[in-house]
């Protein structure tokens, strides 16, 4: 069955299917070759016999003296005339035609001859000056053969009273043509078009075999970048990279695809990887508020009646801040989704940017005090506005203050800090909290990524929203840098295009 599927595989490769075409038509071409040889070489031979013995008949009748005596030919006084003429050339026949093309006298013996009148036509056509030979006309002893001749008119050129009509391949001529063909003409072209045909079959196999390797490297090429599922790219050399001809182009052109397509591969397994981890940490974040909150909505049912009203107001409280803490990472998830989808529009309108971080600021101030936190901001009298979409932007300083706040701890300080740069105006939002591990910061704003549980508050959320900053940034055609030093603090840095 392996042997039976290699030869099919074979047999159905390119270089299979091209090599037989290429027999094939070597083979027609050396059919149509031979036959146009053939066709060619018997007009020449006609052409040839008709311009050398052009002159033959009138020749005949300058000789013979042969005339008109009262209208009327005699043909017994042109018997011995026909005699020698056979024994001299019996390549020739001798025909004596009146003047509507009958035919009165002939050399040929009486039983091959097959007609008893002659087309005119032809002859006609012979002795107008100026006609392209060979000229072809009728075959006495053939009624539907035609052959070249020599014709002169008998009598007044004007007026002719007949005609002798020298057909010039005659019967013997035709045995020894054959016997001719036959033996060396036909062996010769035939021995020059196998050859001709053998040697093209040869080159051409041979010019084959070297553009289908080129194929079939890339071929291989591709093979081993789809059996290693699209990760491993294959030597450069197996994609011909240099040639500037079509299979070189689409070597290239497959090289780059491929490298594309390792990439896109290597985001999938990345983006899967963190797609994981996004369902465990949204599961255990889940799990945790959802058992708290099961856990005092029970002990407030079951010990209802033993319980004291601040104990309840103790347990509501708890299970209120569990819910809200549930709301949020809902939100932030479905925020994140609706950032990420393809039909997420802009908003843009001109607005004060130092008015939209007060009032971001004012939010946080309340909580970060109880937390022991001061907040700070450094915003310029003169700021120029700036052109965004003020709702998304506010998003942004929002996850940033609270991604701060949470981070740093009680007796530090956050600051926001507002600049004019070049056009833009630079936002600043900084904090003393303990810093970010460097080997964390690339992958920081990655979606559904978060700081090691080591490096972070417990209950802190799933790392969704510096992945929210990052996505609302990039819409804006804005990016964002991060600074940290371990408990030294962290910075973060963009800016927004100011207003024209």
């Amino acid at each position: 069955m392996a042997e039976h599927a290699e030869r099919s595989a074979v047999l159905n490769s390119l270089y299979a299917r091209l090599a037989l075409g290429l027999v094939a038509l070597v083979m027609l071409l050396g059919a149509v070759n031979l036959a146009i040889m053939l066709h060619a070489g018997r007009l020449y031979q006609q052409e040839l016999n008709q311009q050398l013995n052009r002159t033959l008949a009138a020749n005949l009748i300058a000789e013979n003296k042969l005339q008109v005596e009262d209208g009327r030919f005699d043909p017994a006084a042109l018997e011995p005339i026909f005699h020698t003429y056979m024994v001299v050339n019996p390549a020739i026949e001798v025909y004596l035609l009146d003047g509507d093309g009958r035919i009165l006298a002939f050399s040929a013996p009486a039983d091959k001859v097959k007609r008893n009148h002659v087309d005119l036509t032809p002859v006609r056509t012979f002795l107008q000056a100026g006609h392209r030979l060979p000229i072809i006309g009728d075959d006495p002893r053939d009624s539907a053969g035609r052959k070249v001749f020599s014709v002169a008119p008998i009598g007044p050129a004007d007026r002719p009273q007949g005609y002798l009509y020298v057909v010039l391949a005659g019967e013997q001529l035709d045995s020894a043509a054959a016997m001719l063909r036959d033996s060396y003409i036909l062996r010769a072209a035939l021995y020059v078009v196998v050859g001709a045909a053998l040697f093209g079959v040869l080159a051409g196999l041979w010019l084959l075999f070297r553009i289908t390797r080129r194929l079939r490297r890339l071929d291989r090429a591709m093979s081993v970048f789809a059996a290693d599922d699209f990760t491993r790219l294959p030597p450069l050399a197996e994609f011909d990279t240099e040639s500037q001809d079509e299979l070189g182009r689409l070597g290239r052109t497959f090289k780059s695809m491929a490298e594309r397509i390792g990439a896109q591969v290597a985001t999938l397994k990345q983006t899967d990887a963190l797609r994981r981890e996004l369902v465990a940490n949204v599961s255990h974040d889940l799990r945790t508020p959802i058992a708290s909150l099961q856990g005092y909505l029970e002990t407030l049912l079951i010990k209802a009646d033993t319980l004291s009203a601040d104990e309840r107001n103790q347990y509501l409280h708890i299970a209120m801040r569990h819910s809200e803490r549930l709301g949020t990472l809902v939100a932030e998830l479905f925020e994140l989704a609706k950032l990420e989808s393809e039909y997420t529009q802009l908003h843009r309108e001109v607005f004060a940017p130092g008015e939209l971080v007060q009032d971001v600021v004012l939010k946080y101030q309340l909580p970060a005090r109880k937390a022991g936190i001061h907040i700070e901001t450094d915003i310029p009298a003169s700021l120029p506005f700036v052109d965004a979409d003020i709702g998304l932007i506010e998003r942004v300083l929002e996850n940033l203050l609270d991604n701060a706040v949470r981070h740093t701890p009680a007796g530090g300080s956050v600051k926001v800090t507002l600049a004019p740069d070049a056009g833009q105006v630079k936002v600043q939002v900084a904090d003393t909290g303990d810093g970010i591990p460097a080997e964390e910061l690339p992958r920081l704003f990655d979606r559904f990524y978060q700081v090691k549980k080591s490096q972070r508050e417990v209950g802190d959320g799933v790392g969704l929203g510096l992945a929210i900053v990052k996505r609302i940034l990039e819409l804006h055609a804005v990016s964002i840098a991060v600074y940290s030093t371990l408990r030294a603090g962290t910075r973060f840095d963009f800016s927004l295009p100011a207003s024209v």
